[in-house]
């Protein structure tokens, strides 16, 4: 069961197969940094009104939650 069309994914992994290595590691690191972004922004939504210190405090701790520590 496919809870989700996607009707372009076939398209998108083509595409990324005829990519030279460099670019899709590139690509890689572009999802990645657009990936922390979205998770930054959605906890400054959750905590508007905290410090800066604070909130990069909190941030950090979240992120340390995400570490793959298997490397």
């Amino acid at each position: 069961m496919n809870p989700k069309e996607r009707p372009n994914h076939k398209k998108y992994i083509q595409i990324l197969r005829q990519m030279p290595p460099e670019k899709r590691l590139l690509k890689a690191f572009e999802l990645s940094e657009f990936t922390k972004e979205l998770f930054i922004h959605g906890l400054r939504k959750r905590f508007p009104d905290l410090p800066e210190e604070e909130f990069k405090k909190l941030l950090l701790k979240r992120l340390e939650k995400c570490h793959n520590r298997n490397y």
